[in-house]
């Protein structure tokens, strides 16, 4: 057993509080309150003096605050691979960049592609996700450290971003491949991830005539399949009564606010406004520092409110590369430090950070308290995706993904996954 002591604890309760965490058997056992004075001094350096892991020795996490393993559900790839490549290195080789960082469950979202590549893409995943479970079985019995498998990121889902898009707010994205939604090819998807697929995103105006019922398309495609994936509007042209009566029909997800969508203003508040009117809709907030001004993203919290708010990094393959031209779907773009631009037509692409420096660069830049950031990039994205019983806190039965972070900096001391340190 390992006990996690000496640190300020994020409880499920949104603050942070002086307990000990138990691990056993790749496991929180037990979260309770720290008698003593040991390991609240303002002055103390996280880790020095650690005990062995094993074996119940303490694990010091003085001058560290304890928080849950990130989720990042949307993001394509990192050091020079995209999840899209459909090969189990990329899957491999990005999942333990992933984790290395203290994001320790990840959802990639897919790029506007053929139907065939993104089935290929998901059909990687899946296999690759299979294997992890076996390995997670496997380690609570050995005390050697993690394997290959154990040290990566888990996979709990995908995030379809594309093909069903608008070529007007089509961005970065490959408009040869977009395509009006389909029932038929969500369930190929469904069938390819072996379930795994969550999110699935659409631009709603792209499909505005109606039934014979005089429903619009879109409408009826959202009703039809809300119950099987969480429907997101994404990459959207529409307006704000088409964007609302897509939340209405059952919609409840937003595509990286802000970006790639209609605005607020005062006479038409666009997608962003309806997200504000919808109170069961989630957003995606980009928070790298080059997508959206700070003040825009204070004004997203008070509008919005933090409980729907979900940080992701939106990171491409080069996030973690030197600068450089690059591959995107097909398309060229180049990355010179914290920028990434389509080569043709210069429009800003994803970005180059992961999420635990964008759930950082909130909290230092932004003015959003850390425990609010937290929330949103551990506890939020977690509750989303339907996997909150097992991940996003730090509570008993919950697998033991954890990072320390430094009380002075918010660097990364740690990452324990699976209760075995990564580093």
């Amino acid at each position: 057993m390992m006990r996690i002591t000496g640190g300020k604890v994020y409880g499920a309760d949104l603050q942070f509080h002086d307990e000990d965490v138990m691990i056993e058997d790749a496991l929180i056992q037990k979260v309770e309150p720290r008698h003593g004075s040991r390991g609240t001094r303002s002055d103390s350096r996280c880790g020095e003096g650690r005990g062995k892991e094993e074996g119940g020795a303490p694990f010091d996490a003085s001058g560290c605050y304890v928080i849950p393993g990130l989720t990042d559900l949307h993001f394509h790839g990192a050091l020079g691979l995209d999840v899209c490549d459909g090969t189990m290195e990329a899957y491999e080789k990005i999942a333990a960049y992933e984790a290395s960082v203290g994001v320790t469950q990840i959802c990639p979202a897919t790029l506007t592609l053929s139907v065939g590549d993104l089935e290929n893409a998901l059909r990687t995943g899946a296999e690759f996700a299979r294997r992890q479970t076996k390995e997670r079985q496997k380690a609570g019995q050995s005390l050697d450290g993690p394997s290959e498998t154990a040290k990566a990121a888990d996979l709990v889902g995908f995030n379809m971003e594309g093909p069903f898009i608008s070529p007007v707010k089509k961005g970065a994205q490959n408009p040869a491949y977009i395509l009006p939604c389909s029932e038929e090819i969500v369930d190929r998807f469904l069938v390819a991830s072996d379930g795994l697929v969550k999110i699935i995103g659409l631009a709603p105006e792209e499909t505005p005539e109606e039934n014979g019922e005089g429903i619009p398309r879109y409408v009826e495609y959202i009703r039809n399949v809300k119950d099987r994936i969480i429907v997101s509007l994404a990459h959207t042209n529409a307006d704000y009564s088409a964007a609302k009566r897509a939340f209405d029909a059952g919609a409840s997800h937003a595509v990286h606010l802000y970006n790639a969508m209609t605005g607020l203003t005062h006479r038409e508040p666009g997608v962003v406004g309806a997200v504000s009117d919808s109170p069961h809709v989630t957003a995606e907030l980009i928070c790298d520092g080059i997508h959206i001004h700070p003040g825009a993203v204070r004004a997203a919290f008070r509008m919005i409110g933090a409980e729907r708010m979900i940080l992701i990094s939106d990171s491409l393959r080069c996030a973690g590369m030197p600068d450089g031209i690059y591959d995107l779907g097909g398309q060229a773009v180049s990355k010179q430090g914290k920028y990434c631009r389509v080569v043709d037509g210069g429009q800003i692409a994803g970005s180059v950070s992961n999420l635990m420096d964008c759930m950082v660069n909130v909290v230092k830049t932004m003015d959003i308290p850390l425990e609010t950031a937290v929330a949103c990039a551990a506890v939020n994205p977690a509750r989303k995706l339907g996997i909150y019983d097992r991940y996003g806190s730090i509570e008993k039965g919950k697998h033991a993904n954890l990072v320390l972070l430094r009380q002075e900096d918010l660097s990364i001391k740690a990452v324990i996954k699976n209760g075995k340190v990564l580093r």
